[in-house]
């Protein structure tokens, strides 16, 4: 089995929780690509939104 990266896990947990307040067990609580997927998600989300903000300047 492979050993994911502590510093990448400590990234990811700390990305979800500062953008969506999420406590530290339940970010702990999700499997790795789960993990990975929101990251993914609130990433497009605040592309989109900085986008939008750039449009309307």
């Amino acid at each position: 089995m492979l050993r994911y990266p502590t510093e990448a896990i400590w990234q990811e947990i700390a990305y979800l929780a500062y953008h969506l307040h999420w406590d530290l067990d339940g970010l702990l609580d999700l499997e790795h690509s789960d993990r990975v997927r929101m990251v993914r998600a609130v990433a497009a989300m605040n592309a989109q939104a900085w986008e939008a903000i750039r449009d309307n300047a």
